[in-house]
């Protein structure tokens, strides 16, 4: 069950202006067909407006609802002689007769806040992806707050690649995707924008938009260093430690301070060289 908003200017009950409302479930409340009048009135899913009669203010009133956005779906009623003064700039999203029935205007209804869902799912958002962040609404990228001057398809480029971090694209997919199946030129041009695109990217974060070797492109998303002891790094931290360790050797010691001598393996003793054996002396026998 729905609730939806009927705006008319008639005395006559809600079933008099759409008769089928009064076979449906759905919980309908009136309202006067004026602008000011909907400042008050709470919130619907369908607005339904009275177009029935004096169709020139019908058309401002429903122009009027469609700049201020109410967030719902505008339905005219109208009768079948007024199908022929309504046009798009009315700015509604669907038109009823008011002699239509139970099914139809149900279908209708139905359709209608459906294409308001797909609608509000599709709304532009925001793409981050560390220092790079994406604005489909505004069609701007920034890296580190800085605004980069990107033509429209170096846009649509680094945000389709956004889209899908880590994911390979071949040249052929990313010229599909981004120049639209109708673009006759050859996969070059997606080189020359890549490398347009690095350029304003800064040497810094030209890395952000990784080459496969015979494959394609890719969005490389920063990775994140693994901290210890308050934010810094493993191997700072001994880098540290070990340079506190050399200072400290160097620095005399203070007095009355005892500090330990690291102790030295001594080197290997030598022995002497062996002095070569005398010859023995002989002599000749005594006669």
């Amino acid at each position: 069950m729905s609730s939806l908003l009927l705006l008319t200017n008639a005395l006559q009950p809600s079933t008099e202006v759409l008769p089928a409302l009064g076979l449906l479930l759905h919980n309908v409340r009136v309202a006067p067909a004026e602008g000011p009048a909907l400042v008050d009135t709470p919130g619907a899913d369908v607005i339904l407006i009275d177009g029935r009669r004096d169709l020139p203010q019908v058309r401002s009133l429903c122009q009027l609802l469609r700049s201020t956005g109410p967030g719902c779906p505008l339905v005219l009623v109208v009768t079948e002689g007024g199908l022929a003064a309504v046009t798009a700039d009315w700015g509604i999203d669907d038109v009823l007769l008011d002699t239509a029935g139970p099914a139809e205007v149900e279908a209708r209804l139905r359709l209608a806040m459906g294409r308001q869902s797909i609608t509000a799912d599709d709304s532009p958002m925001e793409i981050r992806n560390g220092d790079l962040s994406v604005d489909e609404a505004t069609y701007s990228a920034k890296l580190k707050g800085r605004v980069l001057d990107l033509t429209f398809k170096e846009f649509e480029l680094l945000k389709y690649l956004a889209q899908h971090p880590g994911r390979v694209f071949t040249r052929a997919q990313l010229l599909q995707e981004v120049w639209g199946y109708d673009y006759f030129g050859g996969t070059r041009t997606v080189d020359v924008h890549v490398r347009r695109l690095r350029a304003k990217l800064g040497v810094e974060h030209e890395s952000l938009i990784g080459t496969v070797r015979n494959v394609g492109y890719r969005f490389v998303t920063p990775e994140k260093v693994e901290r210890a002891d308050g934010g810094t790094s493993l191997l700072e931290r001994s880098r540290e430690l070990g340079g506190e360790e050399k200072a400290k050797a160097a620095r005399p010691p203070a007095e009355g301070e005892h500090r330990e001598i690291p102790k030295r393996d001594a080197p290997p003793a030598v022995s002497a060289p062996k002095s070569p054996p005398k010859e023995a002396v002989v002599r000749p026998a005594q006669r």
